[in-house]
């Protein structure tokens, strides 16, 4: 869209447009007869016009001028509204939408979005206002705020640098963990009320894992441990994570190297299949709520994303004292120690070295499998402190047997034959 700064005429018509969007949907909001209200279509429309003109001519005072006028006409419709309507959307959105014509001589990108954004926000009066009335409980809105906080003020705070002699422990990524594992807790919450217990989270698990598992398997159990009667679905969501997780990781190691996942075919395969099985009968056996009643407790804990990140941290600062340690012998043990806080990261690195040349591709299959089976040994752990015991065995058993399908498959492929 930077070919409209040197286009002033598409600006306009640009300009134009915003007001026409957010016209027509107050023009079907203002009512009809002497009582209706007094901005519609055309006033909207020509509204983002003279904010259009006023951004391209660049003169303050015409600026000025102009907001002035905008203001009082609000003032204005307010004054005549005020009867029927003690709201202020209106209003505001006459001066949001002269600022957005103004915007689009520097920033037409940002003020095309920002101009669907609120039509948008306009349009969805209705099912907004049921959604924060009926639907969203107090705890909810609370948990949603506090969120809002973790990713949008704690977040952008943090240093984005390693921070210990080691160089290994990042606020910024670890908290970034945190933040997702929060995310994924929701999900689930959210899909309980939606789906009911069973469904809901199985699908909730199961796009977690695409993120992240281990973030997933502690959500889902800080869920189990606050509705125990749950804990079935729960673990069988946290185990489908593990499967969207191995698919995803196929699909890196498919764009990175594609030999390399060539060796790795029958492992994740043979793996794959036994922790679907697993998870379905985990799913089956666990008991299902109806939709809209399935979800209880909070949306996530702080003190359990607190845990979450600390283990991270710790098993982060002992992958990097393990290949310290083993020196030149660490290529696998470092996809070991590596895998301890994150697969896809361990996977990644080794898979690009064989790219570069400088491993062969059997090789790098193999760190990938070190580091796959490594990553098996904080979710059990995880499941066991923040999920109790009950969940913590499901969690623990589908990661063995996960274990137990990938290598039996690594040896049918002669991996682990040398």
């Amino acid at each position: 869209m930077n070919a409209l700064l040197d286009r002033p005429e598409l600006t306009l018509l640009l300009a134009l447009g915003i007001g026409l969007l957010v016209g027509v949907e107050r023009e079907r909001s203002k009512g009809a007869g002497p009582n209706r209200g007094a901005a519609g279509l055309r006033t909207f429309a020509l509204i983002g016009l003279v904010g259009g003109a006023c951004g391209l001519f660049g003169q303050p005072l015409l600026t000025a001028v102009a907001g002035l006028f905008v203001a009082a006409a609000a003032v204005a419709s307010y004054r005549r509204s005020r009867p029927d309507d003690p709201g202020l959307t209106t209003e505001v959105a006459m001066f949001a939408t002269f600022l957005l014509g103004l915007m689009m001589a520097d920033k037409p990108q940002a003020a095309v979005t920002a101009g669907v954004v609120m039509a948008v926000l306009l349009a969805a009066r209705t099912p907004l206002q049921a959604l924060v009335k009926d639907m969203l409980s107090e705890r909810e809105l609370r948990d949603g705020l506090a969120f809002a906080i973790a990713a949008l003020v704690v977040l952008p705070l943090l240093p984005d640098r390693a921070i210990d002699p080691l160089g290994v422990l990042n606020p910024f990524a670890l908290w970034r963990l945190g933040v997702v594992m929060m995310g994924l807790s929701a999900l689930g919450y959210i899909a309980q009320r939606l789906a009911g217990g069973r469904r809901g989270l199985l699908l909730a698990g199961l796009a977690g894992g695409f993120v992240s598992s281990t973030a997933t398997i502690a959500g889902m159990g800080r869920r189990a441990r606050e509705t125990p009667g749950i804990t079935a679905a729960a673990a069988a969501a946290g185990v489908a994570s593990m499967l969207s997780s191995m698919i995803y990781l196929s699909a890196l190691l498919a764009t990175l190297r594609p030999q390399v996942l060539a060796h790795l075919a029958l492992p994740l395969l043979a793996g794959g299949g036994v922790i679907l099985v697993f998870a379905l009968v985990t799913a089956r056996n666990g008991a299902d709520s109806p939709p809209g009643q399935g979800a209880t407790g909070r949306a996530f804990d702080l003190t359990s994303t607190a845990f979450f990140v600390a283990l991270v941290a710790g098993c982060t600062l002992l992958s990097r004292l393990l290949e310290l340690w083993l020196g030149e012998r660490g290529v696998l043990a470092g996809a070991a120690a590596t895998g301890l806080a994150d697969a896809h990261a361990a996977a990644l690195s080794v898979t690009g070295l064989a790219a570069a040349g400088k491993m062969t591709d059997s090789v790098a299959a193999l760190g990938v499998l070190v580091a796959l089976i490594a990553n098996m040994l904080v979710k059990a752990p995880t499941a066991w402190v923040l999920g109790g015991a009950a969940y913590g065995l499901r969690v623990s058993l589908g990661a063995l047997l996960l274990t137990l399908g990938v290598l039996g498959g690594a040896l049918a492929a002669g991996l682990l034959g040398g």
